[in-house]
């Protein structure tokens, strides 16, 4: 592992950059209101990690341990200060498969060995690789997360206990009817309606947070029947213990959770690394991708050996940490000791809080997730932005975020690789001397080189040829066999050709490449203007 990686390492997490508050901003105010927001993320936090161990298979304290663990390791060394992680549906999908076919210790190994990835990838500073996500990728994940987030909630509005786990996540169930269905309704729309209207009134409670105690407040006080987080399962249970996944450590164990590892770790960065982006574009921050993945890769790990199914960054969460004003990461670490306080002390009454609650909390998480600034630039942006947009979209809505990303991206870079390729051009004119002068127009790479062979009329061409490359560049290794099979083709019918302008780095290309043979000086800017005459191979480089 090379030392300078250690070092830019350990220069990101330094003492300063772990400082939970700077002190002149460590207000009573602000205090309370990181409080606050830890506490409504917690609250929202519980249902969520129960239901993602139910589609994972797994008992619920599975996914609430992950939750506090996953949660509290990253709000103390993670990237970006605000952001919350936990156990995700994103992840409990893949996880299911396992899970059925060897057993839940056989998760707890993959858990490990996907930590294990995401910190070599944080300490191999890959994360930067994030950046190549193009802005269209971005609101297509936005939206499509939006629409998940809602999707997720329906299973709220089944009769409790109707819902099968099929071994392949949660199917079945019966949906609420008659007047069951339409106090639920009720019930989410006045903890809207609290959510909206309790920042005009007062900022001192969060909005989420008023909206669950008013409407839990309600329904525990007059004794209204509707599903209650308790009807999900018990979350009582005691402090997490270390425990090695017990499996045969041999190389077929590698060969079973491996695969599923690598899945579960790129899963899991690019939801994080995606999720660190919206984060610092709504308060404003910066933060760093690399500690961010090893921030993950030492919370998983340590997951799996304390039985917890594991995480990444809960975008939804997330939201509501922005949104109740969690700006540190004293949010995110009294949002995991919450939870922890709920798991050990507080179960009886957490289990009677509303589903429809929190239900309403998190349809006004979806509100304001969504981008609806992109239904209106849909018809603005060029036509290939506004397709990656809906496709990222509808990738993210019926398979999952990872493989949306994936897709919108190679979309994306194969839009912009055909632009690119249809810009080539040359303008041509002739010297005093007589000899023709192709000023290419365009980059030169493996999309173009088709058609920057068709732009010479090689038969018509006067004996002299000058291709001057002023205005555009040599890209890769399909761009310099394209000049050097142009090159041949002149050489065959007796012409000279002179290559001009060449910038150093495209020199050295064509030099390491092996076709560079010799310099000449009737180029003295770049002193890299070849003749291409009876030798063989490339007499300059781009």
């Amino acid at each position: 592992m090379p030392r300078t990686i250690l070092a830019n390492f350990a220069n990101r997490i330094s003492l300063p950059d772990l400082n939970l508050l700077p002190p002149e901003r460590l207000t009573p105010s602000r205090l309370r209101i990181e409080i606050l927001s830890g506490l409504t993320v917690a609250l929202a936090l519980v249902p969520e990690a129960v239901a993602f161990a139910f589609v994972a298979g797994v008992h619920p304290l599975v996914g609430l341990y992950a939750a506090f663990l996953v949660g509290l390791i990253t709000a103390v060394i993670g990237g970006r200060p605000g952001m919350i992680s936990g156990a995700t549906g994103a992840l409990a999908v893949v996880m299911v498969a396992l899970v059925a076919q060897h057993g839940v210790e056989y998760l707890f190994a993959t858990v490990v060995l996907m930590g294990l990835l995401q910190i070599f990838a944080g300490v191999m500073q890959w994360g930067k690789f994030i950046r190549l996500v193009p802005h269209p990728v971005m609101l297509g994940f936005v939206n499509g997360l939006a629409i998940v987030i809602f999707l997720a909630q329906m299973s709220q509005f089944k009769v409790p206990g109707s819902i099968v786990n099929s071994g392949h996540g949660m199917s079945g169930g019966t949906w609420l009817s008659g007047m069951p269905l339409v106090t639920m309704l009720a019930l989410v729309a006045l903890t809207m309606g609290i959510i909206w209207a309790m920042p005009k009134i007062t900022k001192i409670i969060p909005a989420p947070l008023a909206g669950i105690g008013i409407v839990a407040a309600l329904v525990i006080g007059f004794g209204i029947d509707v599903p209650r987080v308790g009807d999900l399962a018990s979350i009582q249970g005691g402090l997490p213990s270390l425990h090695i996944p017990m499996v045969p450590l041999n190389y077929e164990t590698l060969q079973i959770i491996l695969p599923y590892a690598v899945i579960l770790a790129a899963i899991g960065l690019i939801e994080s690394l995606l999720t660190l982006n919206l984060v610092g574009e709504m308060t404003g921050t910066r933060g760093g991708a690399s500690q961010e993945c090893i921030a993950q890769g030492i919370a998983n790990t340590v997951t799996g050996f304390f039985g917890g199914m594991g995480g990444c960054a809960m975008i939804g969460q997330s939201m509501i940490n922005v949104k109740s004003g969690g700006r540190t990461r004293i949010a995110g670490i009294a949002a995991a000791l919450f939870l922890l306080s709920f798991i050990l002390f507080a179960s009886p009454l957490i289990e009677l809080i509303p589903l429809a609650a929190l239900v309403g909390v998190m349809f006004m998480v979806v509100i304001g997730t969504f981008a609806w600034n992109s239904l209106t630039i849909l018809a603005r942006v060029p036509k290939m932005d506004a397709f990656v947009i809906i496709l990222v979209t509808i990738v993210t809505v019926y398979e999952d975020l990872a493989v949306a990303v994936v897709v919108g991206v190679i979309v994306s870079a194969l839009a912009y690789a055909w632009n690119n390729a249809r810009r080539i051009h040359a303008k041509t004119y002739t010297t005093p001397e007589g000899a023709r002068v192709y000023q290419v127009q365009g980059p030169l790479f493996f999309g173009s080189a088709e058609g920057f062979s068709e732009m010479f009329d090689i038969s018509g061409d006067p004996q002299t040829v000058i291709i001057d490359f002023a205005d555009s560049r040599v890209v890769d290794q399909s761009a310099l066999q394209a000049i050097e099979a142009l090159a041949g083709k002149y050489e065959a019918v007796g012409k000279r050709i002179q290559l001009r302008h060449l910038s150093r780095d495209c020199h050295k290309l064509l030099k390491k490449a092996g076709h560079l043979m010799v310099d000449s000086d009737d180029d003295p800017d770049y002193a890299l203007a070849v003749n291409y005459g009876v030798r063989t191979g490339i007499l300059g480089g781009h």
